[in-house]
């Protein structure tokens, strides 16, 4: 172990001021160039700030500054190596809050603050240090804007530039709109055929249930044959008097122009504007692939959302649902391409997952004769806080008013195979069904108001390992459909019944606690083999999970009503005065991590493989990695105040 940096004139050997060789300032400057915010710093205050570096040697856990009574003498950035931050009183051997990678600048907010360290910090392996004086720095903040906004809010600039740049890919990936896309990317549905010879009458029941305004007809091997739309249903079928039990070779459009699917939209655009068609025929290897009307390839250049939502509140059937939820992945990827952050984009995809939802129940309810006021249903999980990804199964239960003779398991009775049928159709649109059987199918989960009170207490009371898994599901439930007055009433009783729990929250925060951030001391991140992928994180359960869960802790302790995690951050920090650049600090690393888990999963649907929230940190840019160190890091922050509060 060494002595604190602030002493280290000593070591002036191993110092070179770097302004005595223009080459060296050169090369330094490109090195910084590297890395936030020199990146976007004007060359002419880089070589400035060249001018005052000097460079310091830390060998292999070398004490470089701890908490003392004098502010520190320099800012230090990371050249070569590595240093981690630790709190002195942890008595946890190798414990450390933080770690800070090449490129990444300490102790900022010290040196701002113009305060003693609250941290010790120690160099992992030998390393190496730009390193600028205090004055200088105060310098630097009046000449360079660029530097005192990232000084100020480090973490809100880093995803500020994260953003600008991820939406200049996205537009170049995904919006090229619409005609420079391949006409592939373009077809959202199923083809919609039928076999030459078929009445129209078939035609016509295909098209409505397609919700499409053309059908493709094939001969035996798949190839089109003919096309048979609106238009002709009006000029050769109804102003004729054809029968529409006839056979629809005599009234289709017959071989139709082609495209290939592998050929760009403009190639689709530029035939229909010659022919004056509205739909295009689209092939692969001479073998139907789909029908491209005329509205796809406008479809991309705006967002879609009052028709889309529209038409999930006017589906008439599953099959109807089931082809506007189609839809959403494509949505998602527009949102994001726009620049939307990963909290509006999740907000938005629930609220229309919630109306999917909702029209489910609705179907199924008329079907199964089971009057919406009887029950109320129950979303839990991520849908419970609005914070739905693609990678999302399905979380639900039900609630319903007490009968009045008591038999709860006759009303169960009854709404136990709607439940299943709600379960088994929203998995046809796209939800899979809860591998733990956390679903409104499940009798379980089907319970009175109550029963639900009862189960409620039980958690509550006695919160063994199980009650507090339990708790993290169902305590973020929000009512979504039915009789909502009865979930409104269950979810103000239940911020009643758990207000200052002492040890309840004790216990919630040990189980949260268990759960680290993936930080690691030699290398930026700890990293495992996930689902036969090595060198990856679980950005939900080791990234996402820990802004949650202590979101969750926070909200129930002043007994909030809301589920969703910002939210219930932003209402914590009004509660207990927290300081509002540290709430936002945190809500901006989960909306990060959110943001990466998006990124990724669109990635995979694409590619046309499951989504998962495996990520590799090594497949990342230099600045995702950079954020994805720093967010984790706020949830270590997050994490430590909580460990303060109930004093673990």
């Amino acid at each position: 172990m060494g002595s604190s940096a602030n002493n280290l004139e000593a070591a002036s050997d191993r110092q070179a001021a770097l302004s005595v060789a223009p080459t060296l300032v050169a090369a330094t400057i490109e090195t910084l160039q590297r890395h936030a915010p020199f990146d976007r710093m004007d060359v002419e205050c880089l070589a400035w700030v060249v001018g005052r570096l000097s460079v310091v040697y830390f060998a292999p856990d070398t004490i470089v500054l701890e908490p003392g009574e004098a502010p520190p003498l320099y800012l230090y950035v990371v050249r070569q190596g590595a240093v981690v931050g630790s709190d002195p009183a942890d008595p946890r051997q190798g414990a450390f809050r933080f770690r800070v990678s090449v490129g990444e600048s300490f102790p900022l907010g010290a040196l701002l603050g113009r305060r003693p360290v609250t941290s010790r910090y120690r160099a992992v392996g030998d390393t190496f240090c730009f390193r600028l004086a205090a004055p200088d720095v105060q310098v630097l903040m009046d000449r360079s804007p660029v530097f005192q906004a990232f000084a100020s809010q480090r973490l809100g600039t880093l995803l500020a530039i994260a953003r600008r740049q991820t939406q200049a890919e996205r537009t170049t990936e995904f919006v090229r709109q619409p005609f420079e896309r391949p006409i592939r990317e373009l077809l959202r549905r199923d083809v919609v055929q039928c076999r030459l010879g078929s009445p129209v009458r078939e035609a016509l029941e295909r098209m409505q249930r397609g919700r499409v305004g053309s059908v493709l007809v094939t001969d035996g091997e798949n190839r089109p044959v003919g096309i048979f739309t609106l238009r002709d249903l009006r000029d050769r079928v109804a102003l004729t008097g054809y029968s529409i039990d006839a056979p629809i070779d005599a009234v289709m459009t017959r071989d139709p122009v082609t495209v290939r699917v592998d050929a760009m939209a403009y190639d689709a655009a530029l035939l229909m504007t010659r022919h004056g068609f509205h739909h295009m025929v689209i092939v692969d290897e001479g073998r139907a692939a789909g029908v491209l009307a005329e509205s796809d390839l406008f479809a991309l250049q705006r967002v879609g959302l009052s028709a889309l939502s529209a038409a999930l509140r006017s589906a008439a059937t599953i099959e109807q649902l089931r082809a506007a939820s189609s839809q959403l992945l494509g949505l998602g990827r527009m949102l994001l391409a726009q620049g939307l952050g990963s909290e509006q984009v999740a907000r938005i995809l629930s609220t229309l997952n919630d109306r999917l939802t909702t029209r489910v129940i609705e179907i199924e309810a008329q079907a199964a004769s089971v009057p919406l006021d009887t029950f109320c249903w129950l979303a839990l999980g991520s849908e419970g806080r609005h914070e739905q990804t693609l990678a999302t199964d399905q979380d639900n239960a039900i609630a319903f008013p007490d009968p009045p003779d008591d038999d709860a398991d006759g009303v169960r009775a009854r709404l136990l195979p709607f439940a299943r049928r709600v379960n088994e159709a929203l998995a046809a649109c796209g939800f899979p069904l809860c591998r733990g059987g956390i679903m409104a199918s499940n009798p379980v989960w089907c319970l009175s108001e109550s029963e639900w009170r009862e189960r409620f207490s039980s958690w509550i009371g006695t919160p063994d390992g199980e009650a507090l898994l339990n708790c993290t599901i169902a305590f973020d439930f929000r009512p979504l459909c039915g009789n909502i007055d009865a979930g409104n009433a269950l979810r103000d009783w239940l911020c009643e019944k758990t207000r200052s729990r002492g040890l309840l929250l004790r216990l919630m925060t040990q189980s949260a606690l268990r759960n680290e951030p993936p930080l690691g001391t030699l290398r930026d991140f700890v990293v495992d083999v996930h689902a036969g992928r090595p060198d990856t994180i679980d950005i939900k359960e080791n990234g996402v999970v820990l802004f949650v869960d202590a979101a969750r802790i926070l909200s129930v302790a002043v007994g909030d009503g809301h589920t969703n995690t910002a939210e219930r951050l932003r209402n914590a920090a009004r509660e207990r005065s927290l300081a509002p650049s540290e709430v936002e600090g945190w809500i901006e690393a989960f909306a990060f991590l959110q943001s990466i888990r998006f990124t990724h999963q669109l990635a995979q649907v694409e590619a046309g493989a499951a989504a998962d929230n495996f990520v590799a940190p090594d497949a990342l840019n230099t600045l995702d990695r950079r954020i994805l160190r720093e967010a984790l890091r706020q949830a270590r922050k997050l994490q430590e105040r909580l460990r303060l509060d109930y004093r673990l």
